[in-house]
């Protein structure tokens, strides 16, 4: 079933970490397994915060010498930063697997990349000015405690709560999803992609790399590789409602905008709130009453639409 979520202010920042808390918390019945954040802060010119994951959090409950794989790993990671003339201005390790970097690069991020996740075991989940892509296993509280997302600022964010039903229960097959070229980009999805496997094996001939088995990732890269070519975010998402077979409404945000898209048949919900200053949206209402408790129109988004916001 899933549950999205989105909200972007205009011309200002907010505590987005604690926003999207609340409304993905509403939404918990609609998936337990997982829950991600993709929010937007202030860029840093010259900065690029990397969150990356070193295990699976099923992995640290196993054992088997897990902690001294997941050191070398940290070891190898590093090095290959430095190998590439990356230098680390800030880490954190907020979880045994989880890491946050802020790093300073003025080469190729992409390659750069790359070559970090030919690591075993590594994941980059999101690499970019303004964006940190944060998920686990369990609900929204657990999660922002989990990782301390109560105090973030920012101006926009994106959200997702997970029922597991073409995928494994992991946090690589959580939303959100980021892909490469491009560093702010991040998905979330509530629906099915039924030509899933035929586009991606395209993409992957075009040179993409995909992270997991979730048909929710295509979108992700799809999106990476049409803004990669200069296509603008409304073009890709109204060329996706043509391109891409199944049922789906999704959310795209990039590092100073956010858009949503819904396919032919409209069967998965989307509610949406509009002022001059904020944009609200969620599968289901009560998320978006979590934030706005006062008296609220609503509209819900009729098929094939598409729409794009500024921050």
């Amino acid at each position: 079933m899933c549950g999205i979520a989105g909200l972007i202010h205009k011309g200002k920042t907010s505590n987005i970490g604690s926003e999207m808390t609340s409304m993905l918390q509403a939404l918990k019945h609609r998936g337990p397994d997982s829950t991600g954040f993709a929010v937007y802060g202030e860029p840093s010119l010259g900065e690029y915060i990397m969150r990356v994951k070193v295990a699976e959090k099923e992995d640290i409950e196993k054992g088997h010498g897990i902690l001294d794989k997941i050191d070398a790993r940290i070891k190898e990671l590093e090095k290959r930063l430095s190998d590439h003339k990356a230098k680390i201005k800030e880490k954190k390790k907020v979880t045994e697997y989880a890491l946050r970097y802020i790093i300073s690069h003025d080469g190729d991020t992409e390659k750069m990349a790359r070559f970090i996740e030919e690591i075993t075991g590594v994941e980059i989940l999101s690499l970019g000015n303004g964006l940190e892509l944060i998920k686990d296993l369990g609900d929204a509280g657990v999660v922002s405690e989990q990782y301390k997302l109560d105090k973030f600022k920012g101006t926009h964010a994106i959200g997702h709560t997970r029922m597991a039903t073409e995928s494994d229960v992991d946090i690589r097959s959580a939303h959100p999803y980021w892909a490469f070229p491009y560093n702010d980009v991040a998905v979330v999805h509530n629906g099915q992609i039924t030509n899933y496997w035929i586009m991606r094996r395209e993409l992957e001939r075009k040179g993409h790399r995909f992270m997991s088995n979730c048909d929710s990732e295509l979108l992700a890269v799809y999106t990476a590789d049409n803004l990669s070519s200069k296509v603008p975010l409304e073009e890709s998402l109204k060329r996706s409602i043509s391109e891409i077979d199944g049922v789906f409404t999704y959310l795209v945000a990039t590092d100073n905008q956010l858009g949503m898209a819904k396919d032919t048949m409209a069967a998965k919900p989307l509610v949406l709130f509009e002022s001059d200053n904020l944009i609200a949206m969620a599968s289901e209402e009560v998320a978006i009453r979590s934030i706005l408790p006062q008296e609220i129109d609503t509209t819900d988004p009729y098929d094939e639409e598409v729409r794009v916001w500024q921050a």
